[in-house]
């Protein structure tokens, strides 16, 4: 975290020191105060970088880390707060000059407090301990590179595995509840996650879901967990009761398999066993669980609940030398001491697992390994358990807080998803789920690591995670994360507390749970949070137009805005993601000069006119926008040339040609969504070839294009993921020999009157997915779809009967070509 602490006040005096900064009267800045700031800062963090490298004892290096961090947070609290009172003030304002006279005096105090810190660490010497270094591979994080564990291998776990099978496959007709019991990381879920993915098992069954508990669960977002996975559909509005009748009819008379993973007490089994029918059509639920009396309780009578044993010492070993040497055996000098750190893990999967992934970052001498038998935990994690989290919002979470090394050509975005990729590779992280290109979309922490990771948070200051209770000393705290109706929290704070508040992220997580008595007081507290970098309260749905304008600092801000024209002196912002009930409301002229911005998200929002002239904007940063078209949108996309990402909604058809246009100046474009607002008697045509040569993926809604326009779209040399819903119209569609997709993996298709689709195998070379939802009049699956080496999966939601058919055939011919991965997947609804 001290390096963090550096980066972090490193990026406000970079921000200073631009020639036209609006964040201070820069006439009266001492600008060598900043600039001399700016070196020593620079110092240490080349010092902190080398010693970490370098030095043999951790103990030396915590003491050096937080004797860094707590000088250099100090220093950028007291200089932020100096700023935020100039920023506040209007030019020309003899306050603001007193303001800023005060600046310089804490600048310059500042300066001499990190000059003394510079010189005191300088004198550390290190010369009598024994460094060990990183191994090459460890310096960087290539994203190409994807884990090469078998994941379908489980050492140790065959026998278990053949075990649940068996009482999967018993002749018993009436629902049979299969119970899993054993302490957390011992291969519960894995287990469960084994049956649930075979592919044999899999298409035994009319209806899947997978639903979560965990120990604090919530039993209204159970029911909806529940529901959304048996109808693939959002409940929100439905009470408790229609919830429990939703699930039950779509159940009843259907063979299913659930599996509830992490039950931990005899009340949410009782609350969920009623919505099961058993209408002896042989379906089977599998319940995980740490404890023996819920697992007793829960289980059939015929078939008591499964013990899951510790691994042996022998298999222990091979779990941990199968995920760290692949296939290579141990180093000799390594094996006594690995074989006393997989002693230490006592059997448990999980543990093994976790030290593989440690031991492969670091390099493979006797000294490192014996140094990590000694110090095995060392993780950091804020979300509840069991928690998906969205890997987006992670990644800008982490870049406002200058948690990400800046690499040279590269962009932060990228260095973040390559740091996440090594923490999964390292199994320290669980992929919650993928996008349709592979990348990992959400992601959580298991449970036992987590627990790990609070006790290291709080030993750190890193994170508060609030409970029930109200703690009165957490003035201090750098983050907070406030879950599911914690009102108290704000109610009773910071009234009670003495102090200025120094968090710089405020997270709110949960949905609905929110909206509870108080909720249009309470959050009128945050503005009490004046150094706020992060405010992620787009859950609680309260309009914080009238506290926005106190938090000056926000980089990161997610919630809902009623008057954008409160965003007017944010001039740190990095990501806007706002929504707003009223209409007719647009961001406020100074989002021109706000160079910081990268993402922008404010589809209920306007953008205001850019300025006169056709230079390139200010937000020469943006990377992604999310936006309603408009006439002002049009002119802004021809001007911001380095835009990754764009979701653009309610394009219309006198607008449509325009836009085309604007695709000639987007040439960086990786992801393009189009929300259209035609019709069938106004369709669009794709009358001319796009050139977009970075695209890989294109989402199309209700554009209604012409069959023959997909041709077009091959033309795409990079695209890799094309979802259609709505986008085309007519009853044929034949792709000639010539019409070739050459990266296309995914395909989507969605609603339409589609009833013939003529196409080869050579059409589609690279496919893996194949989704087809909706279509209703489609009459099968073209063959030739099967001899596609590549295809993976194929997903039919409530289609013509005569596409499974096909289907069914498709699966018959990739079990020919000994595809055995191969996958169909039915949803009904």
């Amino acid at each position: 975290m001290a390096y963090a602490a550096l980066s972090s006040l490193m990026h406000t005096l970079q921000q200073l020191l631009q020639s036209k900064s609006p964040l201070i009267c820069t006439g009266n800045t001492s600008i060598q105060y900043v600039e001399s700031l700016y070196q020593d800062l620079c110092d240490l963090q080349v010092f902190l970088e080398n010693t970490t490298m370098e030095v043999k004892d951790i103990d030396d290096v915590k003491v050096l880390e937080k004797k860094i961090k707590d000088v250099v947070y100090k220093a950028e609290d007291r200089i932020d707060s100096s700023l935020r009172s100039i920023i506040l003030l209007d030019n020309g304002d003899d306050d603001r000059e007193m303001a800023c006279k005060a600046f310089n005096e804490e600048l310059q105090q500042v300066e001499k407090e990190v000059c003394f810190l510079k010189k005191e660490v300088m004198v550390i010497k290190f010369n009598k301990h024994i460094g060990f270094t990183k191994s090459p591979e460890s310096t960087t994080f290539p994203s190409s590179r994807k884990s090469t564990i078998e994941e379908k291998t489980v050492v140790g776990m065959k026998d278990d595995l053949n075990t649940i099978l068996n009482c999967i496959n018993t002749q018993t007709k009436e629902l049979i509840v299969i119970s899993v019991v054993g302490m957390g990381g011992i291969g519960k879920t894995t287990l469960a996650r084994k049956v649930f993915d075979n592919s044999t098992i899999h298409s035994q069954f009319d209806k899947h879901a997978w639903v979560t508990i965990s120990q604090d669960y919530n039993k209204r977002q159970m029911l909806l967990d529940v529901v959304s996975s048996i109808t693939g559909i959002n409940q929100e509005i439905m009470s408790n009761d229609k919830l429990l009748e939703t699930v039950y009819k779509g159940l009843k008379g259907r063979r299913f398999l659930i599996v509830i993973d992490d039950l931990w007490s005899n009340e949410a089994w009782d609350l969920m066993r009623r919505i099961f029918p058993n209408d002896y059509t042989k379906s089977r639920i599998i319940l995980t669980t740490r404890l023996k009396n819920v697992a007793d309780y829960a289980s059939s009578s015929a078939f008591p609940p499964y013990d899951m044993s510790f691994l042996s010492l022998d298999d222990s070993w091979n779990l941990f030398t199968e995920r760290l040497f692949r296939e290579d055996p141990c180093p000799p000098q390594l094996e006594e001491v690995g074989k006393r750190i997989i002693q230490q893990c006592g059997g448990l999967p999980l543990s093994i697992v976790v030290i593989a992934g440690l031991l492969g970052n670091i390099g493979r001498t006797h000294d490192n390994w014996k140094n990590i038998e000694e110090n095995l935990n060392s993780f950091f994690g804020s979300f509840p358990e069991d928690m998906e989290i969205h890997v987006s919002k992670l990644i800008s979470s982490w870049i406002a807080e200058q948690f990400i090394k800046a690499r040279s050509n590269t962009r932060l975005e990228v260095v973040a998803e390559e740091y996440l990729q090594e923490l999964t590779d390292r199994s320290l992280i669980l992929v919650g789920g993928r996008r349709a290109n592979g990348r990992i979309k959400t992601c959580k922490i298991h449970d036992l690591l987590r627990q790990m990771c609070i006790r290291e948070a709080q030993i750190e200051n890193v994170v508060h995670f609030t409970n029930n209770d109200i703690s009165d000393g957490i003035n201090d705290h750098r983050r907070v994360i406030i879950p599911y109706l914690i009102q108290d929290y704000f109610r009773d704070h910071p009234k009670h507390r003495n102090g200025k508040i120094t968090t710089r992220s405020l997270i709110f997580l949960g949905g609905q749970s929110y909206e509870v008595t108080g909720i249009y007081y309470w959050p009128y507290s945050i503005s009490d949070f004046k150094l706020l970098k992060v405010l992620d309260a787009h859950e609680i749905g309260f309009d914080f137009s009238r506290i926005i304008p106190q938090l000056v600092h926000l980089r990161y801000v997610d919630a809902r805005v009623n008057d954008p024209s409160s965003l007017a002196k944010l001039f740190n912002l990095q990501t806007i993601i706002i929504y707003s009930q009223k209409k007719n409301l647009q961001l406020p002229p100074q989002i021109w000069t706000m160079s910081e911005i990268k993402h922008v998200d404010i589809t209920d929002v306007d953008m205001p006119n850019p300025p006169l002239g056709g230079q390139p904007l200010f937000l020469n940063s943006l990377q992604t926008l999310a936006v309603k078209s408009s006439v002002v949108v049009l002119k802004i996309l021809r001007r911001i040339p380095n835009l990754n990402k764009l979701k653009i909604n309610d394009v219309r058809s006198t607008e449509w040609n325009a836009f085309l246009d604007c695709l000639l100046v987007l040439q960086g474009l990786v992801t393009l969504n189009i929300q259209a607002a035609a019709s069938l008697k106004s369709p669009f045509i794709l009358s001319r070839d796009i050139f977009l040569p970075n695209l890989t993926k294109l989402s199309l809604n209700s554009t209604f294009f012409p069959w023959e326009d997909m041709a077009v779209l091959a033309k795409l040399p990079n695209l890799e993921v094309l979802k259609a819903d709505n986008a085309f119209w007519g009853t044929d569609w034949k792709l000639d020999e010539d019409v070739v997709f050459p990266k296309l993996n995914c395909l989507g298709v969605r609603h339409g009157n589609l009833e013939r689709w003529e196409a080869t195998s050579d059409n589609f070379p690279m496919l893996e997915q194949l989704n087809l939802s909706w279509l209703h009049f489609l009459e099968e699956i073209p063959e030739s779809i099967g001899e596609i080496m590549m295809l993976k999966s194929i997903e039919i939601k409530d289609c013509n009967p005569a596409v499974i058919t096909s289907a069914n055939q498709i699966r018959e011919n990739q079990e020919i070509y000994g595809n055995s991965e191969f996958q169909l997947r039915f949803v009904r609804y």
